[in-house]
């Protein structure tokens, strides 16, 4: 028998599942965990085939534990959301390194104390973002809000490689509380990620996918964050990267985040932005060079069936 947890149960958990992804993420699942453990009614991990202690960690607090294999992002949450038993009416959607904050854990609880307007299907959610052990507070990274909370049916990851939000139908709303995400705990682990997602993001770029998420600079600050990108996409190659830099760190204080933020900054504004240009640069030059479409560049390149 699994030892659980002494966290103490709620005699009425909150009509929530919680939708976790994982893969060989042992040093973040258990913390990721504790933070919804004992006030949400269901807990499912969707797991990529971990080859570490990840699912030993996760049976600890659950035994609603799946295995799909990973495509994407986008394929993965709406397998999840379309196969596993739900049986609540609504669902969270969190990530391995993800932690709900105790005031987000109190506000849920004071919200699903009361009737919920049938009209209202989703919240959105704040990121704090944990760099090097480090808030990053400043540079336009705080606040920036997500739909991962929302009735069941009623919401899917939009159909992109990266940059996926997910898409809600009907009316949303903004809660205080937020959800630490811990961006990486290597810089190694971080630089490695970036640079599948500039590859990912270059491919998105040339191929026009812009998603489901409809742009709108008076709308909501997901669709006022997708009115941005498109502009910023419409932006010369190479110059916007140095541009995007200089109005995060200066112009949006992320100088103010000290060494940490001076490192994320440049990083994740300027290193990761001038990659996805190069990236696109390469593609365009080769396909140019060959004559071959962008397409076909990018399935020679990349081994990928578009």
């Amino acid at each position: 028998m699994t030892n659980r947890p002494t966290t103490t149960r709620l005699t009425n958990n909150l009509p929530i599942s919680v939708i976790i992804l994982t893969y060989n993420e042992e040093k973040n699942i258990e913390d990721c965990l504790k933070s919804v453990y004992g006030w949400v009614e269901e807990i499912f991990i969707v797991d990529s085939y971990s080859t570490d202690k990840t699912l030993e960690i996760a049976r600890k607090y659950t035994d609603k534990i799946y295995q799909h294999p990973f495509e994407n992002y986008s394929k993965q949450r709406n397998w999840a959301l379309e196969n596993l038993p739900v049986k609540t009416e609504w669902i969270l959607n969190l990530d391995s390194d993800h932690r709900v904050t105790y005031e987000l854990s109190n506000e849920l609880k004071d919200i699903f104390s009361k009737q919920i307007s049938n009209k209202i299907n989703g919240f959105m959610i704040s990121r704090k973002t944990i760099f090097m052990g480090k808030w990053i507070k400043y540079g336009g990274h705080y606040p920036v809000y997500h739909n991962v909370l929302f009735r069941k049916g009623k919401g899917f990851c939009e159909n992109r490689l990266y940059d996926q939000h997910f898409v809600v139908e009907g009316t949303t709303l903004k809660l205080k509380g937020d959800i630490i995400d811990i961006i990486s705990d290597s810089l190694d682990k971080f630089c490695f990620r970036h640079l599948k997602w500039a590859t990912l993001e270059a491919i998105e770029q040339l191929i026009g996918n812009g998603g489901e998420i409809k742009a709108d600079i008076l709308g909501n600050p997901i669709q006022r964050r997708r009115s941005l990108r498109i502009f910023f996409n419409a932006s010369p190659k190479f110059l916007r990267s140095f541009l995007y830099f200089l109005y995060r760190y200066f112009f949006r204080l992320g100088f103010l985040d000290g060494y940490e933020g001076l490192i994320f900054h440049f990083l994740q504004g300027f290193w990761y932005r001038f990659l996805v240009d190069a990236k696109i640069y390469e593609i365009e030059k080769k396909a140019k060079k060959e004559n071959k479409s962008i397409k076909e560049v990018i399935e020679e390149l990349y081994n990928m069936k578009l």
